[in-house]
């Protein structure tokens, strides 16, 4: 197996890399009376349907059968209030300035005990889609939640007949599962705006007061990228594909930005039908840096639903949907009303049918790397040759705060910051991110350019 589940009793100690005082913490709640097992998504998409917040659309699921779900299965719509977005002020991680181990252990406690007193669920999938890299995670969430486990099973890879199979065969890692517990209802006075804890040497996070989807989400993508980083991978928060000649050898590149930043469109572009291409994932996957091939992290794709109106092609591949609008067509059905018009960052949990040409893994090694900027002030593309340039443009990469980040205090979403990489994920120290990626341009001879997005629709559709 791929991640330590289960151990000897003898390994069982204190001494053992694998625990840690959070970890004892969170894992112990999932053995809990108040805890009921869901891990299929049949089951899961029912206790969503059912569940008094729903909305029941008229939408059906397309490839329902194939996902799991029942054949009859329509997109199910959950709405939040007023936070729409991931909120990275809540994010605190054990082992950097200022987070106190002792003090963060006895709110993980309390909010537990107390948790205690509710029904929750517990759920696993699979993080990581080839047999080099698969990694298990285990999330509870209370009940009232429905709609977020259903959307954490469908997000990544339930573990069905066939991925229990595969896991069984996949590279050994001595690395624990990941756990993930989740409690949006509990508050604490000195994290008004929630709490999402990480311990990533120890692969568990605790998320707290915080109901937005996407948090679930980026907690365990931020727990397996730290993992991959420690395994001999590069973490990646981008998009790559491939492209394919019937002369030459294949070529495989990656985008990096954040959400809004256009490396989704870049990473699923038809290029007008003049190159075969296939897609790995439009958000999280990892890059071998002993050979250079990619695994991607998750079959399914998080995805804003502002650019895709209701009847679009593209909305014929949604599963689950947060924070959008519902109205009736003249067919007196449920359909969707998107485009942000409800409130910014509707989402949805769109299936891995959207692209017909997807990969779960790149065997190819990766031949370029794009940094996306937002800075105006560049030209459209640059090619940059030196490897420390390269690697040292990622770690300054410029670019704006989207619809997608719950911002605190008074922040000008419109201004130019800087993220190194494009991830403001990272669990580990970014100069270990700078020489993961200076060896992809240095030793494995990867390309790298810079795209503008003031120049971003010519590209993709001029290229």
């Amino acid at each position: 197996m791929s991640t330590v589940g289960q151990y000897n009793e003898s390994t069982i100690r204190k001494t053992n890399p694998i625990f840690s005082q959070l970890r004892t913490t969170i894992e112990s709640t999932f053995y809990g009376n108040n805890i009921t097992a869901i891990n299929d998504v049949a089951t899961a998409y029912h206790l969503a349907h059912d569940a008094p917040e729903t909305i029941i659309t008229d939408l059906p699921i397309k490839y329902a059968d194939e996902l799991g779900l029942p054949a009859d299965a329509v997109m199910l719509v959950d709405n939040n209030g007023q936070i729409v977005g991931r909120t990275a002020a809540a994010r605190r991680i054990l082992g950097h300035s200022g987070v106190d181990t002792a003090v963060m252990a006895k709110i993980a406690r309390e909010a537990i005990y107390q948790g205690s007193k509710q029904t929750f669920y517990k759920t696993s999938v699979v993080v990581g889609l080839d047999e080099d890299f698969m990694l298990k995670a285990h999330l509870a969430i209370p009940k009232g939640f429905e709609n977020n486990l259903l959307s954490y099973l469908l997000n990544f890879q339930a573990i069905n007949q066939h991925y229990a199979k595969h896991y069984q065969a996949s590279t050994a890692y001595n690395e624990g599962d990941i756990f993930i517990y989740a409690n949006p209802d509990f508050q604490h006075p000195d994290f008004p705006n929630g709490l999402a804890l990480f311990d990533p040497q120890h692969n568990v996070a605790i998320i707290l007061g915080l109901r937005y989807f996407g948090e679930l989400k980026k907690a365990t993508l931020t727990l397996a990228w730290a993992t991959a980083h420690r395994n001999g991978y590069v973490a990646c928060h981008g998009g790559e594909k491939a492209f394919h000649f019937t002369d030459r050898p294949d070529q495989v590149y990656a985008m990096f930005g954040l959400s809004g930043s256009g490396k989704s469109t870049l990473t699923h572009a038809k290029h007008g039908g003049r190159f075969k291409t296939t897609v790995l994932h439009d958000d999280a996957f990892v890059i071998s840096r002993k050979n250079g091939s990619s695994v991607a992290l998750e079959p399914a794709y998080f995805d804003k639903t502002n650019d895709y109106p209701s009847g679009t092609a593209e909305t014929e591949y949604f599963m689950t949907l947060m924070n959008v609008g519902v109205t009736l067509n003249t067919a007196g059905q449920k359909t969707l009303v998107t485009e942000d018009l409800r409130n910014g960052n509707g989402r949805t949990v769109k299936s891995r049918y959207a692209s017909t040409n997807r990969v779960d893994k790149e065997s190819a090694p990766i031949n370029a790397i794009f940094w996306i900027m937002k800075d105006d002030s560049l030209p459209p593309v640059i090619k940059v040759s030196d490897p420390i340039l390269a690697a040292t443009l990622g770690v300054t990469l410029a670019t704006k705060r989207s619809s997608a980040e719950n911002l605190v205090g008074k922040i000008d979403r419109k201004a130019l910051v800087i993220e190194p990489f494009a991830d403001p994920f990272r669990a580990y120290p970014l100069k270990e991110d700078y020489s993961d990626f200076k060896s992809l341009f240095e030793e494995q001879k990867v390309a790298c350019y810079i795209l503008a997005l003031y120049f971003f629709l010519l590209i993709v559709y001029k290229w």
